[in-house]
């Protein structure tokens, strides 16, 4: 990978796109780490409850939201997202004390996006409306099937009824945005299945949908099972699947403005936005991830350890590191030709680099409008492959 000097050469512009030091963070991500059940698919950092006390969880979590404030970072919040985990299995008791005490701690007056993550099984009608009355804009239901088989290959314990429910809880509250989130080429999961997933979910009238390809990542069951050959990864399965959605979610409507997620219109996710663009964001929780100011790291993965050293104001934080111009245009590239609106074409000017956006171009897997280099839906179809032959001409 090149260095930021090297980069630099190739690209001028490149430092007037990155947030500038001492800019205001706008954006907030909280990590409840809790589940009920561990979905074997899963690589984010997760655990039962561990028999400590949620309430307590909280405090930590407000705990760590005054060390953020005072910390010096200037805060001008736009959006805050609540992920996990499964931020629901908080109970009403506490959900009700955490949500207006970080909003008052942080100041979200301005925040014009909060969204939470809903499991179908731990929302019910009071967790709905404390989480409206708090602010709560926009919720993700977790849906990612409807068909009981795939729900039990993966490891899902709701029934597709309990999902429709959750689903007509979340309109009662009249949450201004609700997504759904769907996965695809699941074990045994026929591409029939998926079309009829994809209706049903569309019979409902979400707002938002995100159609995730599933993945094998490393440290989770699935990805023990796919080495030991239980599971394949079928990349004409996976094509397939993939232009069902694309299909059905734009003849209904929907704007295919990230490869992995359709919008009405209006009503595409900011926060996820943000991070597609390179914006900075805060982290709170154990296992959460900021990025500040070219520097970026992780809370511990330990959720006791984490809640000792939030409340002790100690050390919470590993895996630091420098976000340099180089490893900047990367990720860029990497999460900005996901888009719609994909990235500027002056990133890729140097020789090397306008050869490989010919050879995209020519190959019809890329198009180039207005100062930016897009994706075409053949290139959507193999937007990894595309992205590496990009970078491997300039990084």
């Amino acid at each position: 990978m090149a260095g930021g000097r090297e980069v630099e050469s190739l690209t001028p512009s490149l430092k007037l796109n990155q947030p500038a030091t001492g800019a205001p963070v706008r954006h907030l991500y909280v990590h409840v780490p809790y589940c009920h059940k561990i979905c074997p698919y899963c690589s984010f950092y997760k655990h039962l409850p561990d028999g400590g006390s949620l309430a307590g969880f909280a405090e930590a979590l407000l705990a760590e939201a005054r060390l953020l404030k005072a910390g010096g970072t200037p805060l001008e919040l736009e959006t805050v997202y609540f992920g996990g985990g499964t931020p629901t299995l908080l109970s009403r008791a506490v959900l009700g004390r955490l949500l207006p005490a970080l909003a008052e701690t942080l100041d979200f007056s301005a925040v014009r996006e909060w969204t939470m993550e809903v499991n179908p099984r731990t929302i019910t009608p009071e967790k709905a409306e404390i989480m409206r009355r708090a602010g709560v804009s926009r919720v993700s239901l977790g849906v990612q099937a409807w068909d009981p088989p795939t729900l039990a290959v993966l490891g899902r314990d709701h029934a597709p009824e309990e999902a429709e429910e959750a689903f007509g809880i979340l309109r009662a509250a009249a949450f201004p945005v609700v997504n759904v989130d769907l996965m695809f080429s699941v074990p045994g999961q026929s591409p029939e299945v998926w079309r009829r997933t994809l209706e049903k979910t569309l019979s409902l009238g979400p707002d938002h949908v995100s159609a995730y390809n599933l993945t094998y990542e490393e440290d989770t069951d699935f990805f023990e099972r796919c080495a030991k050959g239980e599971f394949a990864v079928d990349e004409d399965k996976d094509g397939e699947c993939f232009t069902t959605a694309m299909d059905t979610m734009e003849a209904a409507g929907f704007a295919h403005y990230e490869i992995s997620n359709y919008s009405r219109p209006g009503m595409e996710s900011w926060h996820n936005q943000s991070y597609w663009a390179g914006d900075d964001y805060a982290g709170l929780g154990p296992g959460a991830v900021s990025t500040i100011h070219g520097q970026r790291w992780k809370n511990i993965e330990n959720t006791p350890l984490w809640q000792q050293g939030a409340m002790a104001n100690g050390m919470i934080r590993v895996e630091s590191e420098e976000i340099d111009a180089g490893k900047w245009l990367c990720e860029r590239l990497a999460l900005g030709l996901r888009t719609r609106q994909g990235i500027p074409s002056a990133w890729l000017n140097s020789g090397d680099g306008q050869q490989a956006v010919a050879q995209v171009i020519e190959g019809g897997f890329a198009e180039e409008a207005d100062g930016h280099l897009r994706l075409t839906r053949a290139g959507k179809m193999v937007a990894d492959r595309v992205i590496s032959h990009l970078w491997a001409a300039i990084g």
